[in-house]
């Protein structure tokens, strides 16, 4: 399977909701190059509120078992899910069908959260933004414009 996810995780606090801060945290990209391998892998990409949101990197030659991206190839193409944290708000009782892409292909799907801390209370957000593709190449093919695009983002409150 030529796949390739790039998973971006964007989190934050309440410090980050509003004004210069929420300026700052929105100026975040959702896709990076990518770094020069063969597919399949997987790029992860962590920024957040505290490292002033500098993107981390990390590379996989496969995806974790709980990742939130399910791939199947079948018939030529490559079915996507993905699969919500259980633990985030606001509830999603009705979710997007998984959608299948063809070769060439990419697709960017985006979920954000927020969370309750345990023992604080405070609440914590983030923004989970997955770019897959399909048999596609160059290093800056996510920073284009996606073949499909499912946004499954929700007011945070």
């Amino acid at each position: 399977m030529q796949a390739i996810v790039q998973c971006v995780q964007t989190s934050w606090t309440k410090l980050s909701r509003g004004g210069p801060e929420a300026a700052r945290r929105n100026a975040a990209p959702t896709a990076f190059p990518l770094p020069s391998r063969r597919p399949p892998f997987v790029h992860e990409v962590r920024m957040d509120e505290q490292g002033d949101f500098q993107p981390r990197f990390d590379i996989r030659d496969e995806e974790r078992p709980d990742s939130p991206v399910k791939l199947t190839a079948a018939d030529g193409l490559l079915r996507v899910r993905v699969e919500v944290t259980p633990y985030g708000m606001p509830r999603r009782w009705r979710r997007p069908p998984a959608r299948r892409i063809g070769p060439g292909e990419w697709l960017r799907w985006q979920v954000n959260y927020r969370f309750v801390g345990c023992c604080s209370g405070e609440w914590n957000y983030r923004l989970d933004t997955l770019n897959i593709g399909y048999g596609v190449e160059g290093a800056e093919v996510f920073l284009g414009t996606p073949t499909h695009i499912v946004d499954e983002r929700a007011e945070l409150f």
